[in-house]
Formats: structure tokens, C-alpha cells, sequence
């Protein structure tokens, strides 16, 4: 498996971490860890995904909310800073997500050529191409989907499978696929917190809403159930793979340990290797201190598989 990390994708959100608590910080961390164990191979995305392939994704109102200051702090659940300039978002934050969707793509264009791949960074599952919220600006499963069809490498009859076992619903994911049959959702994130949108939980094909304080042993068995009703036909799987769920994030309402978030990423991958399925896993959520070693200790586990 491949892992695809860029320096670029470190977020350094400076006084915006008195406001959200995500470790923006964190994907040098895991890769630090990994050329320690030298593990896995480690690449690097080309190039930051050009603004036109963000632009054909975007609905015409996206593309001119997203250059504006308002909307983008609002979507990162910042309030208005009066002060900071646009500028100052763009470099510290928009542009490494770019790089992040620069990663979700390459990994795809990877996965479709044969060798398995984890983007640490993307895995932007609340935007879509309407909508930035929830600290998500750019859907990149959606924009990398976009690009693979343009380019050839898929056709849209192709069968795609996403699979979100971060513990927040992918509702941007559900309203970007929301008239693409072609598109299977299974969706594992508890029920209790944001996002409470009962239209796109409706999209998702295979359901598995948990309570808050679900810990390792239900979580586990109820993936796994879930992953048994997959079938083989998929041209391409995203895995939106947040460690969230850790008992020690405080956003995530959910109780696992990181021997259980790593076990959850081996289910997911020992179910589509067995399918036959190429594979992209992605970062996801994750706000707490364990996050980084959660990510460092899934690759090493799949390394293995």
C-alpha cells in the first residue's frame, strides 16, 4: 500500500486553535512514525489540484463563497474575525486542503492502476458542490470521481463504493452522489451528533447509526455485519476512515481505543481485498491526541494484510 503525504498538507491554524480543536499538525506526526518503522512506501502528490478541476466541481455560488472570508470561517466553524485576512486562510488552511484533494486524486488514479493507497489528508465528507460546512471546503472523493470520469480512467457506469467509518455521518458525500445510483453509501457514525440531517442519512445504502458511548466490541460487530452486505462489481472503494470514534476525541461521541480503530480499518480492508475491490483510504475526522498514532498504527496494521 501506498501512502500519500505532502508537507503541504499540514495545517497550521494558529489562533483559530483556541476556537476548533482539530491537530491540523498531525499528518507530519504520522509520517515521522511510519519512515521510523519504514513500513510502507511514502509519495508524494505532483502538484496542488489545479482551480479549475475546484471550479468545475462547484456550483456557481460555491465558487464565489469560497473566495470570500464569511463563509469559509463559517464553514471551519470559526466565528468572524475581523482582523484576519482572507489571505491568511487561504495559505494556512484552503491551500493544504487543496493539497489534501490533490492526494485523494493521485491515490485513486494509483488504486485504479493496481497498488492499494491511503491519502492521509482528504476524506472532506461534509462539503459538496453547493455547500462548505463542518470544516470540510472541498468534497474531494466528489472532485476526484469528477476528474476520473474526464479523464477516462472511470466511465459513469462504473459502480463506486464509499465507506465512511468516520463518526460523523458524510452527509456532504450523500448530497454530491444524492441522484448517482451508480455510487453505494455504507455509512457507520453516530446518530446523536452533527450532522442531524435526515435527507442525506436517507441516501445512504447501508446504515449504521450507533449511539453515543458505542466502544469497540458493538462497534466492531456491527461493522462487520455491514461490511458482509457488500458484493464484488466495484471499479473503485473510498474509505473515509476518521479516527473520530477514539474515546479520547472530544467531538466524536464514541468509545474506542486505538487497537480498535486500527482492528476497524483491517475489517474494512480484509472485506475489500477479499472482494476484489481497489482501495483508497482517507483521513477523515480525528480532534484528539490520539489521532495521529491511531492513523500510524491502522497503516502498519494493513501493511500486514
Amino acid at each position: 500500500m501506498k501512502v500519500f503525504y505532502h508537507d503541504n498538507y499540514n495545517i497550521d491554524i494558529g489562533i483559530l486553535k483556541f476556537i476548533h480543536p482539530f491537530d491540523g499538525m498531525k499528518f507530519g506526526k504520522v509520517v515521522a512514525q511510519l519512515r521510523h518503522e519504514k513500513l510502507v512506501d511514502i509519495v508524494e502528490p505532483a502538484q496542488c489540484i489545479p482551480e479549475a478541476a475546484v471550479n468545475t466541481f462547484f456550483s456557481a455560488l460555491t465558487r464565489r463563497l469560497v473566495l470570500h472570508k464569511r463563509p469559509v470561517l463559517e464553514a471551519l466553524e470559526a466565528p468572524y474575525i475581523p482582523l484576519l485576512p482572507y489571505a491568511w486562510l487561504d495559505k494556512r488552511i484552503l491551500q493544504p486542503m487543496r493539497w489534501g484533494v490533490a492526494g485523494t486524486l493521485a491515490a485513486s488514479q494509483t488504486a485504479l492502476s493496481g497498488q492499494d493507497a491511503w491519502n492521509l489528508a482528504g476524506g472532506y465528507h461534509h462539503a459538496d458542490q453547493h455547500s462548505m460546512e463542518g470544516f470540510c471546503i472541498y468534497n474531494d472523493i466528489g472532485i476526484s470521481y469528477q476528474q476520473l470520469i474526464a479523464s477516462g480512467e472511470l466511465t459513469a457506469d462504473d459502480k463506486i463504493l464509499i465507506i465512511d467509518i468516520d463518526a460523523h455521518h458524510g452527509n456532504g458525500n450523500a448530497r454530491t452522489f444524492h441522484e448517482n445510483k451508480n455510487v453505494t453509501l455504507l455509512d457507520v457514525y453516530n446518530a446523536d451528533i452533527y450532522p442531524n440531517d435526515a435527507v442525506s442519512r436517507r441516501r445512504v445504502d447501508i446504515a449504521v447509526p450507533l449511539p453515543s458511548g458505542t466502544g469497540g466490541d458493538l462497534y466492531l460487530n456491527k461493522l462487520r455485519a455491514a461490511l458482509e452486505q457488500l458484493s464484488s462489481g466495484y471499479k473503485l472503494a473510498f474509505v473515509v476512515a476518521g479516527t473520530d470514534v477514539l474515546a479520547t476525541d472530544p467531538l466524536g461521541g464514541l468509545a474506542l481505543s486505538v487497537a480498535d480503530v486500527a482492528q476497524s480499518h483491517q475489517l474494512v480492508y480484509q472485506r475489500l481485498k477479499a472482494l476484489q475491490i481497489p482501495t483508497v483510504f482517507l483521513g477523515g475526522g480525528g480532534y484528539g491526541k490520539d489521532s495521529a498514532a491511531a492513523i500510524a498504527a491502522s497503516i502498519q496494521a494493513l501493511s500486514g494484510c
